[in-house]
């Protein structure tokens, strides 16, 4: 007799909830990151993705039912009409510098594109104003740089002035009155408006998934203090620059920032109900800094996020990006069973050094996936569930997010995973 929608729903649920608290599933389950893997697989363009909601979660649906993966990770996708009302520095997508068939790329704070840069980094000088009032300073200086039409926020009194007498807020009238405030502000509406209609179809897909029987890994989003310092205010090169010449302002800006991150990742998973909270690392990477700039910059502030997130109920997945095995040590320390590691290279070793303190993900390279044939998928993800999988705490999934896999070879690596990963108790 076929299960229920229901009793699959809680079976996959279950597998995935045991292999994240060391406990041995009945089988290693697959979580893929599909990325942008869905839309080569239904023939759906990114541009195509961005603009038309239900084109995309069709995708992502048929995707989910031909794979009939454990759980999924939602698009990574957004509006790009959102993007267009707030003339977005930050992203080239499709129609705005790169191909319809092109994924999105992130723009760096100081990043030269066509000659000339698109938006500047945040100055050193500045430190001391966003260490002082960091709302402030993202109203008036980060938001008019990173959204052209919001350029005219920068004209706006600082936001504390308003609570000066009584008649503070009213000193601020005439700045809002004046028409290029207001065409700004009548961006925001435009854009919040666009954005409303886009959550409606991504909460109307998410219940629809479970209703069929799947379950969603992760919904909210956080970050390591470092890297959004080093991704939208001072730029990569600016923070390893920091290390040097401003060290403890550098610092006290990844300390400043860290109950954000917390209450970022709370936020998200009270408002949605899934418990996993995901943190890409992208500048912490062992070709990036020294084992002793991490240690001084980059882990205790993210430590203390992780740490926030688990104290509040929640479960930090890990996404760390290029090399990490140097960083493997300070990653065991952590509370065992109350982390995932996303694992992109060597995920042997991490087995080694993690595998009783925190549940793995990680599997093929995605070289393998797009050029390799099903039968090497199979040996390569046979190799992972006899030593990555062995005792539980492993979760299958591609070395990196997928965008142009050879869908034989994602079959394989999902099909494969669900005869050879029985746990025969």
């Amino acid at each position: 007799m076929a299960k229920t929608p229901e009793e699959l729903y809680q079976e996959r649920a279950k597998r995935v909830d045991d292999a994240i608290h060391l406990i041995v599933p009945d089988r290693v389950p697959i979580v893929p990151f599909p990325e942008f893997f869905p839309l080569k697989y239904t023939g759906i363009t990114m541009e195509e993705a961005m603009y038309d909601y239900d084109k995309t979660y069709t995708a992502w649906k048929k995707t989910l039912i031909d794979f009939e993966w454990d759980e999924y990770v939602v698009p990574d996708l957004y509006s790009g009409k959102v993007y267009e009302h707030l003339d977005y520095k930050q992203l080239r997508w499709p129609g705005h510098g790169v191909s319809p068939t092109s994924p999105y790329q992130f723009v760096e704070p100081g990043q030269v594109l066509d000659g000339q840069e698109v938006y500047a980094p945040m100055p050193a000088e500045d430190y001391d104003w966003f260490l002082d009032d960091p709302s402030d300073y993202m109203i008036r200086a980060y938001f008019p740089k990173i959204f052209g039409k919001l350029a005219p926020l920068a004209k706006l009194p600082p936001i504390h002035s308003i609570i000066c007498w009584y008649q503070g807020m009213f000193d601020a009238l005439p700045v809002i009155g004046e028409p290029d405030v207001r065409g700004a502000l009548r961006s925001l509406v435009k854009a919040g408006t666009e954005a409303l209609e886009w959550l409606d179809s991504f909460i109307l897909f998410i219940d629809e998934m479970k209703d069929m029987g799947f379950p969603t890994f992760t919904l909210s989003l956080s970050q390591a203090p470092y890297d959004f310092i080093a991704n939208f205010l001072r730029g990569t090169r600016g923070a390893m620059m920091d290390m040097y010449r401003n060290p403890d302002k550098l610092r006290q800006a990844c300390e400043k920032i860290t109950p954000w991150m917390i209450e970022a990742g709370v936020g998200g998973a009270k408002v949605t109900g899934v418990p996993i909270v995901t943190l890409f690392l992208n500048k912490g990477f062992d070709s990036l800094m020294s084992v002793e700039q991490y240690r001084t910059f980059y882990w205790p502030t993210l430590r203390k996020v992780i740490m926030g997130l688990i104290d509040e109920g929640l479960t930090p997945y890990v996404y760390t990006e290029g090399d990490y095995t140097s960083r493997l040590e300070f990653l065991k320390d952590v509370p065992k069973g109350k982390v995932v590691y996303h694992i992109e290279k060597d995920i042997f070793k991490a087995k080694e050094v993690l595998g009783d303190i925190a549940c793995l993900t990680g599997g093929p390279p995605n070289s393998l996936l797009c050029t390799g044939t099903s039968e090497q998928v199979k040996d390569y993800c046979h190799k992972l569930i006899d030593v990555v999988g062995e005792g539980g705490g492993f979760i299958m999934d591609p070395e990196a997010p997928m965008i142009d896999e050879n869908p034989e070879n994602v079959k394989a690596m999902t099909e494969f995973t669900k005869e050879y990963g029985v746990y025969r108790k």
